[in-house]
């Protein structure tokens, strides 16, 4: 018999722009779907910058993350998703302060789109 599986939907995060959950809590991991820089009450996406929208996506997994009984401070891996690796360092000092001290596994990839035209897209697994 499988695991049972709880998808999470959190209403602090903005809601799901196609056919997909916020997050699948499972076995004591919680699979967070990638979040972009969308505010949960407007659902619109905000900041021209790079750094502008890694704060708000940041907020968007820490809601998540929440939903799902879990913290920041249990992320075991991120997938960075960004438009252009120019904007890197202005990225990694945004999330190395989100981080602080806790420094998950991450990787990064450079991508030619993201949706609703976003700067960068990030998806994180974490424990319970």
């Amino acid at each position: 018999m499988g695991q049972k599986i709880n998808i999470i939907q959190s209403k602090n995060a903005p809601k799901a722009i196609g056919p997909y959950s916020h997050a699948i809590k499972i076995n004591g991991f919680i699979f967070c779907s990638g979040q972009i820089a969308i505010d949960p009450k407007t659902g619109n996406l905000i900041g021209k910058t790079t750094k502008i929208q890694t704060k708000q996506v940041l907020k968007n997994i820490k809601a998540v993350l929440k939903s799902a009984g879990s913290s920041v401070d249990k992320v075991v891996k991120t997938t960075v998703f960004l438009k252009n690796m120019k904007d890197f360092q202005e990225f990694n000092e945004v999330y190395e302060l989100f981080f602080k001290p806790h420094k998950p596994a991450r990787s990064t990839i450079e991508v030619s789109n993201l949706p609703k035209g976003a700067l960068i897209e990030i998806e994180v697994i974490a424990c319970m």
